[in-house]
């Protein structure tokens, strides 16, 4: 069971709730391993972008607004470490380097996909919900409401 905003309870798993299974001692939570990389601030920016073709560095560099080349490069290394996207090295002068999804890779698109189309429908009422959360802590702590992140 969860809580939804408004009020609202929403409930995901049949009976009262299903945790998630604590790995065996010496495992890696799969869940936990999963998010560390996909909740970076650019490896689903740049998985959706390789989602409709291959690209070179240069062209993701242009495809993903804001993100340095190091940053960009960087993250490039552990997505194909994680066997998400592929990367080729073609021998000319300077070499020509192109990167693209693997079939691990593409088979994440869709349930991005449904993660983007609720983070586009449910936005506005999450900034909502900040906004009145910063209102809220205004008024009962105006000395630390300065730092609340609204």
């Amino acid at each position: 069971m969860s809580q939804g905003y408004e009020g609202e309870t929403i409930h995901i798993f049949k009976g009262a709730h299903a945790p998630l299974p604590l790995p065996a001692r010496g495992e890696i939570c799969p869940v936990r391993d999963v998010l560390d990389r996909l909740g970076d601030k650019w490896s689903v920016l740049i998985l959706v972008t390789l989602a409709n073709r291959s690209m070179r560095f240069n062209a993701l560099a242009r495809a993903v607004p804001d993100i340095s080349r190091r940053m960009l490069a960087e993250t490039l290394r552990h997505l194909e470490r994680d066997g998400l996207i592929w990367r080729e090295v073609t021998p000319t002068t300077p070499p020509a380097v192109r990167y693209g999804l693997t079939a691990v890779g593409a088979s994440l698109m869709p349930p991005l996909a449904a993660l983007i189309a609720w983070a586009e429908e449910h936005q506005p009422k999450i900034t909502s919900a900040r906004a009145a959360f910063g209102e809220q802590a205004m008024v009962r702590n105006p000395a630390r409401s300065r730092a609340v992140d609204v």
